[in-house]
């Protein structure tokens, strides 16, 4: 899957399938994970955030959607 970088101190870059839905993140402290059923405007909106992309993974995704470490 294709990322693409983002200005985080705790994410590196972030992909997504549409199709799949699956929302991919690249975290700077350690691994990528796959986080699954994910709609795309959650994705959308996490590349947008304005103040913090690792306030919004907490917020909006880390608890809310199935994830599966890849590295």
């Amino acid at each position: 899957m294709e990322r693409i970088r983002i200005k985080s101190s705790d994410i590196r870059s972030v992909g997504y399938d549409e199709s799949a839905q699956i929302l991919e993140i690249e975290f700077h402290h350690g691994g990528i994970y796959q986080y699954f059923s994910v709609p795309k405007k959650i994705f959308e909106d996490l590349v947008k955030s304005i103040s913090s992309h690792g306030q919004f993974h907490t917020r909006y995704i880390k608890n809310r959607y199935r994830r599966e470490k890849v590295l």
